[in-house]
Parts: C-alpha cells; structure tokens; sequence
C-alpha cells in the first residue's frame, strides 16, 4: 500500500510551531492539522496560543476550536479525527503538516497505535478522585511515575484523569499503559513522515521565551479568559491547564497576581522540559536548533532538505 505523505512539525512550547507550519504548507500546498490537546476546545484561545487568523496566512488549519470545554476527550478520539483530516486533505490533492506538542497525539496518529479498550472501574476512580483532594495531584502523579514512568512523562501532573486512567489500566491489567500502546502496533502506519523538531541549544533562551510569551498573554486578557474559566465549575478539562489553574489563589484572594503569574512561568517552563524529554526518545526526528541559525531562510533551506530525503513527492 503506498504510503501518505505528512510533515510533522514538533517540539516545546514557545519554540515556534505555528510559524514554521505555516511557511511549510504555503511551500507544499498543504493544510495543518493541530496536534495540541488543548487547542481543541472552544474559548480557551490566548493561554493555549491558538493561531489567530493573521498567524495562519490563509492557510486552513484543522481540529482547532471546536469542541467545548465541558466535553471529554480522548486520545482515540484526536486519532479518529486526526486521520479524517488527513483523508480530507489528501483527498484535494493536498499534503497535510502535523503540527503540536503533544506527543501522545502525534505518536498515536504517526505510528498507527490502537487504544486500551479495558473497561472503566468507577470506585478506583473515584477513590483516587479524592486521593487527588486529599494529597494533591503531584502525589497522585508520583505514584503513576513509580509504576509507569513512560506514560508519568507524557502527562501533566494536573491532568488528573488521564492520570487515574494510567493508574486504572495498571491495577485492573497488570500492564503499564506504556507497554500496552507499545504492544499495540497491529497494523503498518500508514504514513510517510518527515518529521522536524524545533529546539534551542541554549536551553536558557526558550525559557526566555516562555516567559515573554507569558507576559504577552496576560497583556491580552489571559487574567480575564482564566477568571471566566474558573466560574464556571462544569469545565474541568479546562481547570488543569496551565496557566488556569495557577491564578486561581488570585481569585479566591491567597496570592498576588505576580506570584501567580511567576508561577505560570514555571510551570510552563517544566512542561517544555518534559516535551523535550518525551520528543528526545524518536530517533526519526531531524532537530533543528533555532538559535543557530542566522535567519528564517537558513531554517526553511534546511527543513526542506529533510523533507526531500524522507518524503517521495
């Protein structure tokens, strides 16, 4: 079966994504496909950094903004859709770029993993729900790290149910979540991928960065957009985002604003770390380190020369 061609545009937070996705579908008349796990939901636009309308150039850009945050979703679903854009795209004659930082989705997709199908345990959940209350979510993500630390480093700590999930798969299977989806190869991908990983050599300056863009978010009424997220309680998923959850000591009056946003800083800066630690184990990946390049041109001539030798167009 031939294969589909895909770009695969990756790397930490604040390393410059959008952009380079961009500029590689206006070169390859093709159409992006998002691999954020946040950008999905509707309302949550400047903590997530979606792409406004001048940063996409007129290029049509797929699963971003259209489910609402109270919904849930799972990594099958971002699969499902992910691979009908695909066919989509492909089917007008266009080449889809893959463009995120979540690697769990851009593993899933490229490598054609199929999903745990164990059935829930509603009294596991609920009891460590409330293990969560009671000793915080870096204890229950710790105890994930100790019997599953593959699936601990692709997952936030404050993202409590896929978490518990982990955990569920692991107390009712014996099998680490990890090992599952590793066993769960059964079919050849069907991709083609030439996949680009944008880093810095100087680690210090994409922290600078986080920090700036953190700063620009708050100038854009990122304290507003997270207020109107905290009342209302029935959006759970969009409580354990970063930047979310941070403020709300400042809500309910416990911190200042700067600490908050202090803190937001670094916890941003940690989940890159963990990007790139999830990111550094693929092989397939050709890393361009930004800040090593004396310009835009330079990094566009090189990620082109990648894509030729891995993509027959």
């Amino acid at each position: 079966m031939e294969k589909q061609p895909i770009i695969v545009v990756l790397g930490p937070t604040a390393s410059g994504k959008t952009a380079l996705a961009v500029e590689l579908a206006k070169l390859y008349d093709a159409e992006v496909i998002s691999a954020d796990s946040m950008q999905i939901y509707k309302g949550m636009d400047i903590l997530t950094a979606k792409p406004t309308v001048s940063e996409m150039q007129g290029i049509r850009h797929h699963l971003i903004d259209f489910l609402e945050p109270e919904k849930d979703f799972s990594v099958a679903d971002y699969v499902r859709l992910a691979n009908n854009a695909v066919n989509d795209i492909a089917s007008r004659g266009k080449l889809p770029v893959l463009a995120g930082g979540t690697g769990l989705y851009i593993n899933s997709l490229i490598d054609n993993i199929r999903f745990d199908e164990t059935t829930g345990d509603k009294e596991f959940r609920y009891s460590m729900f409330n293990l969560a209350k009671e000793k915080g979510n870096h204890y229950l993500w710790e105890r994930l790290l100790e019997v599953d630390e593959a699936t601990a480093l692709s997952v936030h700590e404050n993202n409590v149910p896929r978490v518990i999930r982990a955990l569920e798969v692991y107390e009712k299977t014996g099998e680490r979540l990890s090992e599952h989806k590793k066993a769960s190869r059964l079919e050849m991908s069907r991709f083609e991928p030439a996949m680009i990983g944008l880093t810095f050599s100087d680690r210090q300056l994409l922290y600078d960065r986080i920090n700036k863009r953190v700063d620009i978010m708050i100038a854009d009424g990122l304290v507003e957009e997270a207020e109107d997220i905290y009342k209302n309680k029935a959006l759970n998923t969009a409580h354990q985002a970063i930047g979310y959850k941070e403020l709300i000591p400042y809500f309910l009056n416990k911190s200042s604003l700067e600490d908050c946003i202090e803190k937001i800083k670094q916890e941003t800066r940690r989940y890159a770390k963990r990007q790139l630690t999830w990111f550094r184990r693929d092989e397939r990946i050709f890393w361009i380190e930004v800040d090593k390049y004396k310009n835009y041109v330079e990094i566009l001539e090189k990620v082109q020369k990648h894509i030729a030798k891995c993509i027959n167009m």
